[in-house]
């Protein structure tokens, strides 16, 4: 076994790794990008080397920074971990010239499946069944729209060389072609730098099931079953479970032997998955095979007891695969949901910024049991613009996938994580989907459930905006509760909202998406009430902290009790209730008054994530209301900015080349003075 193995890779991923090396006892060294310096998986490995510039061009995709890197610190090999150069065959070659153990197949089995025309040509030789279509290297597009009218439409047009969802289209008829295709092509150019594309027939309401496959140097192969990733948004996966929902053993046997196939034919050693689609009627066919550990391979995890790292260790290492067919075994379900900074409502734009909280639920991390969190960032830690936003994995075990749905409903809504958008409420109402209960599962679930998925903006609970006021007056220092504050005294040292006119008010301004919630709050002689709106009837209100837990809150509103949780930062306000986040923005007289709100006093600010491409005003610039100021960067498209008043600039806080989060204050700028 190896002593010291380098991590080529950040975030979730490396800290898995490093966790069961760790337990093996082998020596671990992380590298890292100059935006990671202070990341998670730098502080879980032994040892850490810079290997360059944020970008990952810069740092992660560098062959040659992460060899140097491995000789220096006395690595016998390299682990990839997904994504970055884990399927790259000439990293793979490289570590093999450099006599250093690539932990992973052969560079001849990545080079083999790398392109998805050449690797269906090889599975049809190895009797792997194929969808109906066109995998070879002819690209006229005159002759591929024949191939598309022998296929028969739909077709599905895919660049050969990519996946992650870019440089597919799905063309429903003749006449949409030729545009889809150039289309592909160009996306296809842009994304992988080959234009190269397949046609084959698009399934209709098609599942994707993979299988994973495991090789050692000693001519076994075996298959540790299977996992559904049929839902999924912009072909990306967001839910991935095992067993299959529906699976027969007939069925689950030949789709196993066909995986093995796949990996023998290409002499396959170490960890791969083997991704079908599969029809309603139980046929299936190869789509392609990933030469490396998935995301998603906890859930296997789960249901065989199994570390898979520890088995890419071993093999790597030279030993036999520790079991064999006949000894692997299915013991219950498993799901796994992956938690993202990003904003499902807005088509899943990541969210870039600080995670001011992070808490997760009790739970085990990079091992097997009931509730398991593989996360690579901490709360307080940033989520930066250059790498994926994924902020861990949530994966529940249950006896059947009853209880691991529920398991997993539970598990999302005990998360807290505040700062940015997340898709964890709308992970919970995927898992509360009726189509999801029913295990109706199929590639197209989103779209096809989006009124329910996405439901149209709900009026805030009074419950809500009554927790919002318990938390702002808690903030201030007011108790709710009866009992006066410990040794107090006098009035003065009593926190009760106590007054010399006997009468307490207190006016609250919350902002949502909806508008402004108007909350009053009246008291007198302990005697709370509250008024929501204009001129609503009064309520009997009380609220009470937790001593040891003081953002846990307990209200009563007349005769009605509710529970929840308030994050307060600076002005936003997140409240945590019956598995639901509400995010209010407080608007504080007295902050908006003395300009608490925005450090730069007035200004504008960045709307989204994105990039500075100009700035067309300096310090000390008189400007007019509407005129442009700066142009961004953001998903490919430009955006400009113009100056919400007339001014004066004050301050310009960015350059052009920076990168901005989602409400950054760009361009302090006063008001400009009137003349007279």
């Amino acid at each position: 076994m190896f002593d010291t193995i380098l991590i080529a890779n950040r975030g979730e991923i490396a800290c898995r790794i490093a966790a069961t090396a760790r337990r093996m006892g082998i020596r671990t060294v992380a590298v890292y990008s100059d935006a990671d310096a202070q990341a998670r998986h730098v502080h879980a490995c032994d040892v850490a080397v810079p290997i360059g510039g944020p970008e990952p061009k810069s740092s992660y995709l560098r062959a040659d920074a992460i060899l140097d890197a491995a000789r220096r610190t006395g690595a016998q090999a390299i682990h990839p971990g997904y994504g970055f150069l884990s399927e790259n065959a000439e990293f793979a070659q490289a570590c093999a010239d450099a006599g250093l153990v690539f932990i992973g197949p052969p560079a001849t089995s990545i080079a083999a499946m790398g392109s998805k025309s050449a690797a269906k040509t090889l599975m049809a030789g190895a009797d792997v069944p194929l969808v109906p279509g066109y995998y070879g290297d002819r690209q006229e597009a005159d002759f591929l729209q024949e191939q598309a009218r022998a296929i028969g439409y739909p077709v599905l047009i895919k660049a050969s060389a990519g996946g992650g969802g870019k440089g597919m289209r799905i063309v429903e008829s003749d006449a949409e072609f030729a545009a889809a295709l150039a289309s592909c092509q160009r996306e296809a150019a842009s994304s992988f730098g080959n234009p190269q594309v397949l046609v084959e027939r698009y399934l209709q309401k098609p599942r994707h099931i993979e299988i994973q496959v495991f090789a050692d140097t000693h001519g076994q192969c075996v298959h540790l079953f299977e996992r559904d990733c049929s839902v999924q948004r912009r072909f990306q996966k967001v839910i991935e479970e095992a067993p299959a929902p529906g699976m027969t053993p007939e069925r689950r046997a030949a789709m196993g032997q066909a995986a093995v196939a796949a990996a023998q034919a290409v002499g396959y050693v170490g960890a791969g998955t083997v991704e079908f689609i599969a029809e309603p009627d139980g046929r299936f066919y190869f789509m392609e095979m990933n030469t490396r550990l998935q995301v998603e391979h906890p859930v296997t995890e789960a249901i065989t007891g199994q570390d898979l790292v520890e088995w890419q260790l071993r093999v790597a290492a030279g030993e036999p695969l520790p079991l064999s067919q006949d000894r692997l075994q299915i013991q219950g379900h498993a799901i796994e949901a992956r938690i993202y900074a990003e904003n499902p409502d807005k088509d899943f734009l990541p969210s870039i910024g600080r995670l001011e909280t992070l808490q997760w639920p009790a739970h085990v991390g990079f091992q097997v049991g009931p509730v398991r969190v593989d996360g690579g960032v901490r709360e307080g830690d940033t989520i930066t613009p250059y790498y994926d936003p994924m902020i861990a994995k949530l994966i529940v075990h249950g006896d059947d996938r009853e209880q691991a749905r529920r398991r997993m409903l539970h598990a999302l809504g005990a998360v807290r994580a505040t700062g940015l958008h997340t898709n964890i409420a709308f992970l919970g109402r995927l898992m509360d989907n009726p189509a999801f209960v029913a295990a109706d599962l199929d590639t197209g679930l989103i779209p096809r459930e989006h009124a329910r998925l996405f439901p149209s903006t709900q009026a805030v609970p009074d419950g809500v905006l009554a927790l919002a006021m318990a938390a702002v007056q808690q903030h201030s220092g007011l108790n709710g509760s009866d009992a006066a504050a410990p040794g107090a005294v006098s009035p003065w040292q009593q926190a009760d909202g106590w007054r010399v006119g006997g009468a307490y008010r207190y006016a609250l301004h919350l902002q949502d998406a909806q508008g402004v919630h108007a909350v009053q709050l009246h008291g007198q002689e302990k005697n709370w009430r509250l008024t929501f709106g204009d001129g609503g009837p009064e309520r009997p209100f009380y609220w009470q902290a937790e001593s040891q837990r003081p953002r846990h809150l307990l209200v009563r509103l007349g005769d009605e009790e509710y529970r929840g949780e308030a994050y307060l930062k600076g002005l936003r306000l997140d409240i945590f209730t019956h598995g639901q986040r509400y995010t209010l923005d407080w608007q504080d007289p007295i902050a908006l008054a003395t300009g608490r709100t925005d450090e730069a006093g007035g200004g504008l600010t960045a709307p989204m994530p994105g990039k500075i491409l100009s700035v067309a005003v300096a310090v000390g610039d008189t400007v007019q209301q509407g005129q442009p100021l700066v142009v961004m960067e953001a998903m490919k498209m430009e955006h400009t900015i113009d100056a919400p008043h007339d001014g004066i600039v004050q301050e310009v806080f960015y350059a052009v080349g920076d990168q901005v989060t989602e409400g950054v204050t760009l361009i302090a700028l006063d008001a400009a003075p009137t003349r007279t």
